[in-house]
């Protein structure tokens, strides 16, 4: 009987992975298909034509080293969405970091009043609709004159990320012991010393899973980047939904491979952050 049930829940665990890769072989099959029509379960003829039309492969006979070199320096709009995605994830989960430690410690290791009502408020942009707080955001970014800018995209992120940040640190300052840093002082080591031999190894790993939502999240905001960027910020979600309307699969498929792929890379190196057995789930590192 065990047995059984083992085997079943291995196979679920098979058809759930099948589930959810599926959509990506998909993608795959899309973005080098070449007049795939119902009810043709497999492309007849299989094309680059649709990162020729993106830029991101020369046409046939230029394929050569310098042949991509001289077409990656004309800036394609898929390169420059890219790195702004990339820049904007890196400042938003850097900056968001910095904010979150000092307040998730003192979530975390203290009790004072009204601190549910201070979670609930924290919270609350992942409750709301974001169309409902978004649009006073955008009347007060105009008047700030951070509407289009590069700058108000970056800020405007750290409203979503914030709480997932501060929570997932407030989880491992709860099971934090600050008795180490004491010790620490006591053997003569100074506050960076003591922050940097005893703190950091020991959230260390829910320091990796908050950046890695924080990442995220801000990788995949299409809303708040496409209101507050007023389209002079372009990134990959805003490139995917515009590239979506027109009616193209295969291009819609090559940049939502390359939509999806750094957060695949980003999952595959931090796996282990994440996994049941990982210190991140226990809220304590390695000193």
């Amino acid at each position: 009987m065990n047995q059984n049930l083992k085997k079943i829940n291995i196979y679920s665990i098979y058809l759930g992975a099948f589930i959810l890769i599926l959509p990506i072989i998909a993608f795959f099959i899309n973005a080098f298909s070449f007049r795939w029509f119902y009810p043709q379960l497999i492309p007849k003829e299989l094309s680059l034509q649709a990162w020729v039309r993106l830029k991101l492969i020369p046409k046939s006979g230029q394929r050569t080293f310098e042949g991509f070199l001289d077409l990656w320096s004309t800036n394609p709009i898929v390169i420059k969405a890219l790195i702004n995605s990339l820049l904007i994830g890196i400042i938003v989960t850097i900056i968001s970091i910095i904010i979150a430690l000092p307040a998730a410690r003192v979530l975390g290791l203290m009790s004072f009043r009204f601190k549910k009502l201070i979670i609930f408020l924290m919270v609350s942009p992942t409750i709301l609709p974001p169309i409902a707080f978004v649009l006073g955001l955008n009347i007060n970014f105009i008047r700030l004159g951070f509407s289009g800018s590069f700058f108000g995209v970056c800020l405007v992120h750290l409203v979503p990320i914030m709480p997932y940040v501060v929570l997932t640190m407030t989880g491992i300052f709860a099971n934090y012991n600050p008795d180490f840093e004491h010790q620490a002082r006591t053997l003569g080591a100074n506050k960076f010393k003591t922050f940097y031999l005893i703190t950091l190894p020991s959230i260390a790993p829910g320091l990796v899973v908050a950046s890695l939502f924080a990442f995220l999240v801000s990788w995949s905001q299409y809303l708040l980047t496409f209101l507050i960027g007023a389209g002079k910020v372009m990134t990959l979600p805003l490139l995917v939904f515009s590239t979506a309307t027109s009616g193209n699969p295969p291009l819609t498929a090559a940049i939502s491979i390359i939509f999806i792929l750094p957060a695949i890379l980003i999952l595959m190196f931090t796996a282990k952050f994440v996994s049941g057995d990982s210190a991140a789930t226990q809220g304590f590192g390695k000193i």
